[in-house]
């Protein structure tokens, strides 16, 4: 007899156990299926060599605050761990560094910028925070609710007072080069604070739209912008979230791949009644929640036989070509960067916006920059558990790496890029090279196919404005509901996107919820 469940998830990276722990916690039967043996997702914690382990996503910057405290989950171990330095780094040792929201190794006109930025920036972050955490309604035929959830949006918006709300609607349709050198002079600086709005995206500082508005995405968080590895590692979080799900009675079956969600044709139409694991065992439920990426959703797992050819052209129009690369290396010991005295901060390697704008013109190409721009950290300084006694691990997001490189990934070109990369560290840290016992690297490809993530892409499809907020993924699935009755989305994505913060799954299970 099949087993009957209220809700059934698939996929359990952060998202998935985010949204299986609420719906849990309020009294829900729910099956939370994850096809590799781990849960996390891209923050899963996997040994790449013997006494060595990393994960993808190697910090957290924006996970909510909301989310630790509705699910208690420092109950359960979680600490979200000290905000780290970002230090963009120089090959003569004089970095630059933001820490506390001041920033070091700059001119005075520059740290007097910084300060009024930085107020700006948080101020506008924090007018957008609220609308991270619930569910922006489609445009046209809104209920009374709806239309007073989009007047409170530009109550919150207008509340900036005219003139703020002004240059908000004008910076964010700005390239992030333009808002750097409208701001500062030093070039490192620049390229530091452009960062966090191009990780993970298909865009570069001249690229229009979209950059500016994910500089203040990542500054919603309870750090504003800063990164924190969690006490345990991102394990740490992962863990917490587990717990807090099974201790609400939730079941998780790992190495469970889901080959099919199972769609019912009746004469009242469709419906999402189970699933079909790829060994044919099969899963009764009210309702289905995928967490996993929206092409894999509609295109793999439903079939474009239950859809309508409007919306599977929609979904096949997402853009998910992952775009960063990563770079993990067992070190035989504590490299030494110059100029710092203990590496465990953020470190950035990207002298000037140039460098990265060319490393992307590389990737347009389908090539992988000879000088690849990086951000770097060494997190078995902040977790001991990551690395024999002695030794460490050093974790790279090496950024404008094609999923589609031009004659394929080859090991070939594999090793080039990881070549590439371990010659630019040395640039910063003299003798690294000598202290590599192993090196791993993931390329988009590599990350599509160990994850099961299309495209390799981190947040699921890019940031663009006909992907975003109530168009995320697309019109009729940007509510957390699709076109098929008992299917929910709650993946990176869905509103308000990627990162390691947990608001998709937050904001369907609540749709559910109601």
């Amino acid at each position: 007899m099949t087993k009957q469940y209220d809700t059934i998830i698939i996929g359990a990276g952060h998202n998935g156990l985010v949204c299986a722990a609420y719906l849990a916690k309020k009294g829900q039967k729910v099956l939370l299926l994850e096809a590799a043996d781990t849960l996390g997702g891209l923050a899963s914690t996997r040994e790449f060599h013997p006494g060595f382990k990393a994960s993808v996503a190697h910090t957290i910057n924006q996970f909510s605050s909301k989310i630790v405290g509705d699910l208690n989950l420092a109950a359960y171990g979680f600490k979200s761990g000290k905000p780290m330095q970002s230090v963009g780094l120089s090959e003569d040792g004089q970095h630059v560094s933001i820490a506390n929201g001041k920033v070091t190794g700059v001119g005075q006109s520059d740290i007097d910028a910084f300060a009024r930025y930085t107020k700006m920036m948080q101020r506008y972050a924090k007018a957008m925070a609220g609308f991270s955490l619930q569910t922006i309604p489609p445009i046209g035929n809104n209920s009374f609710s709806e239309v007073l959830t989009f007047a409170k949006m530009g109550l919150k918006i207008r509340g900036l007072g005219r003139e703020d709300m002004r240059e908000l609607l004008r910076i964010i349709s700005l390239p992030a080069r333009d808002l750097m050198d409208e701001n500062f002079d030093n070039p490192i600086l620049k390229a530091m604070l452009s960062w966090d709005g191009l990780i993970g995206s298909k865009m570069a500082p001249r690229s229009p739209n979209n950059t500016v508005l994910m500089m203040l995405f990542r500054m919603i968080g309870e750090h504003r912008g800063a990164h924190a590895l969690p006490v345990g590692g991102m394990d740490g979080l992962i863990n917490a979230l587990s717990n807090a799900l099974t201790s609400s009675g939730a079941e998780i079956r790992t190495s469970a791949p889901v080959g099919q969600v199972l769609v019912n044709r009746s004469k009242n139409g469709l419906s999402a009644v189970g699933v079909i694991l790829q060994n044919g065992e099969e899963f009764k439920a009210q309702r289905i929640v995928s967490a996993v990426d929206p092409k894999q959703t509609f295109l793999d797992l439903v079939g474009v036989d239950n859809l309508e050819i409007e919306f599977t052209n929609r979904i096949n129009r997402l853009r998910s070509d992952g775009y960063v690369a990563k770079l993990h290396l067992a070190l035989d010991g504590l490299p030494d960067f110059n100029g710092i005295n203990i590496p465990n901060e953020r470190m950035i390697i990207a002298p000037e916006m140039d460098a990265i704008e060319f490393a992307f013109d590389d990737a347009k190409y389908g090539e992988a920059s000879s000088e690849p721009v990086m951000e770097v950290m060494l997190p078995s300084l902040r977790d001991q558990s990551l690395a024999p006694e002695g030794k460490h691990v050093l974790s790279a997001h090496i950024m404008y790496v094609p999923y589609n490189r031009k004659g394929g990934w080859t090991k070939k070109a594999k090793d080039q890029l990881a070549k590439n990369a371990i010659k630019t560290l040395s640039q910063y840290a003299p003798g690294i090279e000598k202290q590599i016992a192993h090196a791993e690297l993931l390329t988009p490809a590599d990350i599509a196919e160990s994850h099961l993530v299309t495209g390799g892409h981190w947040h699921h499809g890019e940031f663009a404005l006909d992907q975003m907020m109530m168009m995320r993924p697309t019109y009729e699935a940007a509510q957390y509901k699709t076109p098929i009755p008992g299917l929910y989305l709650a993946s990176a994505g869905c509103h308000p996107g990627g990162g390691i913060m947990g608001g998709p799954g937050h904001n369907a299970a609540h749709e559910i919820l109601k």
